[in-house]
C-alpha cells in the first residue's frame, strides 16, 4: 500500500525528535498503522543546521511549499506561535490535508475555528503533544473515559513551575535562585513569563476542559495566577502543615457552571499527584464510573513529546479512509452537541485556603482576625502562630480554612489586611485534597 507521506514544518527539537521516533521505529509503526509512514519534506529556517539531521530528506525555507505540495497528505505543525502557524495550518486544511500539531497556544487561541474548518473539510487535526508531552492524556479523556461524566481534573501541566517548586522545597532556595537554575538548565526560557505566570498551563487547561465537558475551548475565561510571589517560607509551613504546593491547572463541574482556574494550590502530601516532583506532568481525573485516574509522565522533551506527534499520525493514518462522520470527533463530543455551560466566575468558586500574615506579637490580634473570618461565615481548619525571631516583635500567622467563596475570602482579606497590627499583604493559597465532592 502506498506510503503516508507527512510534510514537517520545523525541524528543531520536537520535529527532529519525531524524524528519529518515524525512523527508528518505522517497521513497528507500519505494524499498527497498517502502511508506511514517511517524512517526505520539511521546512526549516537554517537549511545547513538542518542538513546534519535530515540526511535524505527535502528542505525547504518555505513553509507554504508543504501545505501546498499536492504529494503531502498529512502536514505536522511545530513552529510554535501564532502566526504564521495559524496561517498554515488553516491553508492545509483548506488543501484537504490532515493537520497534526503539538502547538497548545495556537489551539487555545484558535482552536474552535481550526476545528470547524476541518470539520468541513472532512480532515482530521490531532493534538496529543499539545498537552502534557508525552502523556497521551488527549486520547485517554477523549476515548478511554468516553463512558463517564467527568466530574473535574487536576493537573501539574507545566514542567518548569514544577521543577522550581520541587526545588524551593527540597533546597529551602528563593524562588529567583531556582529560576536562575532552570534557565541555566534549560528548563525555563529567558524570558519565562508563559511558564512561571500559569499561561502555558492555562492553554493547556483550556483544551482539557473542552474535551472534558463538551464545551467550545475558552481560554480567555481561565483564571489564571502564578508562582512568582510564592516565597520558600510558604513552600516550608505548607510541608510542616502536611500539605505541598503545585501549580495546579483546575476545571470542575460546580452548580452553576465549569470551574476553570489555573494557581498554586496546597495538596495533602499523601495524595500521589503531591509527589510528583521535577519537570514532570501529571493528570488526576475524575469521572464518575470509573473514578480518580491519573496519568504522569514527561512533559516536554524531544522523543516523548514526538511520541505524541507519532501516535497522532498513526490515527490518522488508520482513519484516513474512513467515512469523516465516524471519526473521534475533535473535541470528544459531536460538534453540534457542545454545551454553552457557563464558567464561573472566580469570585463564586468553592475551595478551602491557606492565609499567611505578619502581625505584631500582642495579645488580641488573633481574636481580631478570627472575628473577620467568622463576620464572613468562614469556618478555620487550623491555625499556626509561629514564634518571633530573636529581637522581633512580629510573628506569621498562618490559617487554613474549611471551603468557602472567593468572594467570602476576597472580602476577608481586605478587613485583616486594614488591621492596625498587620504588616503587609495577606498571602493567599487555595487549597484542594482532591476527593470527590
Amino acid at each position: 500500500m502506498k506510503p503516508i507521506k507527512v510534510g514537517l514544518l520545523g525541524l528543531g527539537t520536537v520535529g527532529g525528535g519525531t524524524l528519529t521516533v518515524l525512523r527508528r521505529n518505522a517497521a513497528e509503526i507500519a505494524r499498527r498503522a497498517g502502511r508506511s509512514i514517511v517524512v517526505d519534506k520539511a521546512a526549516v529556517r537554517d537549511l545547513d543546521k538542518a542538513a546534519r539531521v535530515a540526511g535524505d530528506l527535502r528542505l525547504t525555507r518555505d513553509p507554504f511549499a508543504i501545505v501546498e505540495d499536492p504529494a503531502i497528505d498529512i502536514v505536522v505543525e511545530l513552529i510554535g506561535g501564532l502566526s504564521p502557524a495559524r496561517e498554515l495550518v488553516l491553508r492545509a486544511i483548506e488543501n484537504g490535508k490532515h493537520v497534526v500539531t503539538a502547538n497548545k497556544h495556537l489551539l487555545a487561541k484558535f482552536g474552535n475555528e481550526i476545528f470547524a474548518a476541518a470539520q468541513g473539510k472532512g480532515v482530521m487535526v490531532g493534538f496529543e503533544a499539545a498537552v502534557g508531552g508525552g502523556i497521551p492524556i488527549i486520547k485517554a479523556l477523549r476515548e478511554g473515559l468516553t463512558a463517564n461524566r467527568i466530574e473535574w481534573l487536576a493537573g501539574i501541566i507545566n514542567g518548569t513551575s514544577n521543577f522550581i517548586l520541587s526545588e524551593m522545597r527540597d533546597r529551602g532556595a528563593p524562588f529567583a535562585d531556582v529560576l536562575r537554575e532552570a534557565q541555566a538548565l534549560g528548563y525555563a526560557e529567558a524570558d519565562p513569563t508563559f511558564d512561571i505566570e500559569g499561561i502555558d498551563a492555562a492553554h493547556k487547561l483550556a483544551i482539557l476542559a473542552a474535551i472534558a465537558f463538551g464545551i467550545p475551548v475558552q481560554f480567555d475565561r481561565v483564571y489564571t495566577e502564578g508562582i512568582s510571589a510564592l516565597t520558600r517560607e510558604d513552600v516550608r509551613y505548607a510541608e510542616e502543615l502536611g500539605y505541598r504546593i503545585k501549580l495546579l491547572g483546575i476545571a470542575r463541574r460546580a452548580e452553576q457552571g465549569i470551574e476553570l482556574r489555573v494557581h498554586p494550590t496546597l495538596i495533602p502530601h499523601r495524595r500521589l499527584i503531591a509527589n510528583v516532583d521535577g519537570a514532570m506532568n501529571a493528570i488526576l481525573v475524575m469521572g464518575d464510573a470509573v473514578g480518580p485516574t491519573l496519568y504522569y509522565g514527561a512533559g516536554a522533551g524531544s522523543e516523548p513529546t514526538a511520541s505524541s506527534v507519532v501516535a497522532d499520525l498513526v490515527d490518522i493514518t488508520r482513519l484516513a479512509t474512513a467515512d469523516p462522520h465516524h471519526r473521534v470527533p475533535h473535541l470528544a463530543f459531536q460538534p453540534d452537541q457542545l454545551a454553552d455551560t457557563p464558567i464561573l466566575p472566580m469570585s463564586e468558586v468553592r475551595t478551602a485556603y491557606y492565609l499567611r500574615m505578619r502581625a505584631e506579637d500582642r495579645p488580641g490580634v488573633l481574636a481580631d482576625m478570627t472575628r473577620i473570618l467568622a463576620d464572613g461565615e468562614i469556618s478555620i481548619d487550623a491555625m499556626v502562630q509561629k514564634e518571633p525571631a530573636a529581637g522581633e516583635a512580629e510573628v506569621d500567622i498562618i490559617l487554613l480554612t474549611h471551603v468557602t467563596t472567593e468572594r467570602a475570602v476576597d472580602a476577608a482579606i481586605a478587613r485583616i489586611e486594614a488591621l492596625a497590627a498587620i504588616r503587609g499583604r495577606v498571602m493567599r493559597i487555595r487549597l484542594e485534597t482532591l476527593v470527590a465532592r
